[in-house]
């Protein structure tokens, strides 16, 4: 029923006795350190400011070097976040929307002590242009705290399809509080169509040819919809595949890439064997969708499939992190033996 089905094994004992489990992560996961604030452009966000004050900054494109420039120059009367010593120590970060991940964050200096920090820094992306006229400039302002503890001060948000790039001086634009969009962190980037199977072992009877000596997890990856997409010709996009915690070469399966298309049809299934019922509580599915470029692959979005406890095998894991929906449809599988399991689930960054 499907176009193409790869059976590998689950390496679970490796893990089991490895004690640096917790440092084992995927693609999905190397995401996040490549630009600190992939899951929301407020990740950092402790402080309860009222946002207030100006910012001066200008917009540029150098066609020579196919680079766009955002010039920070300063901001002024910015909202005091320690009141008691009476001071805000600001900076300004920047990313380009709706793929936070793809360019990652910008940011200019700490300025301390200060609410009219003076900066006259350029914060730059390596981006075609076309490809730039479809994204959003997302340009905030934060409380730099040492424990981590960032306070989120205001922001103005650019759609660059629209900026008149014959502009480039220097203007001040008003900082704003947070879009209600973004404090409750949406962030759609499609949603897949797949269905699940576990096969315990020799649950199938001892006349079946194909009865499996250890348990399966079949995994069939239907459609995607609704993707985004990164540039004006369309994406490119595949899917990957691993059972954490193995990221070995023998985990990992992808599909075939689907051209020109937001709504691609993989209809790819994929075989685990060598599981047993109770790796399924330590066990997590991570399917992650890719544009395919041919330099480097663009992280679209993803899912995780277990039970989102936290853990692994008693390890403390940041995968083990899946959502209320995720949770729900990998306790459904569990609890109906040999019985596909179909589900519509969000991507999510990450």
């Amino acid at each position: 029923e499907s176009d193409t089905a790869s059976e590998i094994s689950f390496q679970f004992n490796k893990h089991k006795k490895t004690p640096s489990i917790g440092s084992h992560s995927s693609d999905m996961a190397s995401v996040s350190s490549v630009s600190g604030s992939v899951l929301s452009v407020y990740s950092g966000d402790f402080g309860s400011v009222d946002a207030q004050g100006t910012v001066e900054f200008a917009l540029d494109y150098d066609e020579k070097n196919r680079e766009f420039q955002v010039h920070v120059s300063q901001c002024k009367d910015l909202a005091v976040v320690d009141e008691k010593k009476g001071r805000s120590d600001p900076y300004v970060k920047t990313y380009l929307l709706p793929d936070k991940a793809r360019m990652g964050k910008r940011k200019t200096s700490v300025k301390k002590r200060t609410v009219n920090p003076i900066y006259n820094e350029v914060l730059r992306y390596k981006i075609e242009k076309m490809v730039l006229l479809i994204q959003k400039l997302n340009l905030s302002v934060w409380h730099n705290d040492p424990l981590g503890r960032n306070s989120f001060l205001g922001e103005i948000e650019v759609d660059l399809a629209s900026w008149d790039w014959s502009n480039r001086k220097l203007n001040w634009y008003p900082l704003k509080p947070r879009s209600l969009s973004a404090v409750n962190g949406v962030d759609h980037r499609g949603v897949m169509n797949l269905s699940i199977k576990y096969v315990p072992p020799g649950s199938l009877g001892k006349m079946c040819l194909k009865n499996p000596p250890s348990g399966e997890v079949h995994i069939w990856v239907k459609d995607v919809k609704d993707l985004l997409q990164l540039r004006p010709s369309g994406v490119d996009s595949f899917v990957k595949c691993y059972v954490l915690p193995d990221t070995s070469k023998k985990s990992y399966q992808k599909t075939r890439v689907i051209k020109r298309d937001a709504n691609p049809v993989f209809n790819h299934t994929i075989v685990y064997d060598g599981f047993h019922t109770e790796d399924l509580k330590d066990a997590c599915v991570e399917l992650t969708v890719w544009d395919h470029e041919k330099l480097t692959n663009h992280f679209l979005g993803g899912v995780r499939l277990g039970l989102g406890t936290g853990l692994s095998y008693g390890i403390s894991v940041d995968w083990m992190d899946s959502t209320q929906e995720e949770v729900a449809f990998w306790q459904e599988m569990m609890s109906a033996a040999n019985e596909w399991i179909e589900g519509l689930l969000p991507l999510r960054s990450l």
